[in-house]
């Protein structure tokens, strides 16, 4: 086998693709083991793979953890409290309806009755907001961008997400947990400052990634998904 000059994976994969793929699961709640800067680094190498239009890789990734991380988390929570506007970089969709908003109120309903959140609780519920502005107090946050001299165009959005996909996927395998989080970034100001990202890049969206914390309640939802029948259509065969 020829080897290839452009790929130098630190450490083989932990799990076969499957596993991880049907294994993982988004987690909001991280135990205090540390992540070294060498397995995020393993990580971020097999993301990079993934598929990009034209190979343009687009991306960037800012990996933050420790005082600057924990800067971040006050601002977020300081300024949505205050009720700062939203200012992440990103269109936004138009509120949910019909069977996407279905759901969207099925997942929230699986994570609070694993949380043992009521509904009338709104200390309880706000609570749960807050901890998405601290990004689930997750000891690392990647923050992924792209080029700004594309913003507007739809591609290079694309491949953020292939990217960020390939990038949660690859955390799994070496047995670490992510939350892909637009709450995080939701202060983009805040996030800009203390990760330090550069005026020629949109922040698209960060990731929470850290060991899960096994006895953490919402780590054992498993978000329920369209089979092949009602996503797919085949035709020709």
């Amino acid at each position: 086998m020829t080897a290839d000059d452009d790929v130098a994976l630190a450490a083989p994969p932990t799990m076969a693709y499957d596993d991880a793929v049907l294994g993982r699961r988004s987690i909001r709640g991280f135990s205090d083991r540390d992540v070294s800067r060498e397995v995020v680094e393993q990580i971020i190498d097999l993301a990079r793979r993934a598929p990009s239009s034209l190979n343009s890789q687009p991306w960037n990734f800012y990996v933050v953890t420790g005082e600057p991380l924990e800067r971040i988390r006050a601002g977020n929570v300081e300024r949505n409290l205050a009720g700062v506007p939203d200012t992440r970089e990103f269109r936004p969709n138009p509120a949910y309806e019909g069977h996407h908003r279905e759901r969207q109120i099925g997942v929230a309903k699986q994570l609070f009755a694993a949380m043992g959140i009521e509904r009338h609780d709104k200390p309880a519920r706000q609570d749960w907001v807050l901890r998405g502005f601290r990004q689930f107090d997750a000891p690392v946050s990647v923050v992924i961008t792209y080029d700004r001299e594309l913003h507007g165009a739809d591609i290079p959005v694309f491949d953020c997400g292939a990217v960020t996909n390939a990038l949660v996927n690859a955390a799994w395998s070496r047995g670490l947990g992510c939350c892909i989080n637009s709450q995080g970034i939701m202060q983009s100001p805040v996030v800009r400052e203390h990760a330090g990202i550069a005026d020629d890049q949109v922040i698209m969206i960060c990731v929470a990634m850290g060991y899960p914390d096994d006895s953490f309640p919402a780590n054992s939802v498993v978000s329920q998904r369209k089979d092949v029948a009602e996503a797919a259509v085949f035709v020709g065969f």
